[in-house]
């Protein structure tokens, strides 16, 4: 499979990067609910099963599985302060990773959240 964003190149140049970056946010664009993610990641599968539970639709770009995705990593990382995964997006809106999503789930944040980005029904 090519690559999300469609880039051959493994070079993180200061232009490259930028690029990246701007592609990476015209994906979160895409979907009310983004998740960079890796396939082996247990954190980012929890995540994915939360927001599964709580019956979001939910479009996943697996780094792991692009030609690109350590670019793709290091523009998130410049564009977020988050250099791990998974980085969630909700609304096109940085929601952070693992931990935050729980956390705003815990403080009854997410869901309404979800609901505004149009991720769940009301």
């Amino acid at each position: 499979m090519g690559s999300i964003l469609g880039s051959s190149s493994r070079d993180a140049s200061k232009g490259a990067l930028a690029a990246v970056a701007d592609k990476a946010k015209e994906i979160t664009s895409l979907a009310p609910v983004i998740i960079f993610s890796k396939t082996y990641c247990g954190y980012c599968q929890r995540v994915k099963h939360l927001l599964t539970q709580l019956g979001v639709s939910y479009k996943v770009v697996k780094l792991d599985k692009e030609g690109d995705g350590a670019v793709v990593q290091s523009a998130l990382a410049d564009w977020t302060g988050l250099t791990t995964v998974p980085n969630v997006f909700i609304g096109g809106n940085h929601i952070g990773g693992c931990d935050s999503v729980t956390e705003k789930h815990q403080a009854g944040q997410l869901v309404p959240l979800l609901r505004s980005a149009r991720a769940v029904e009301t």
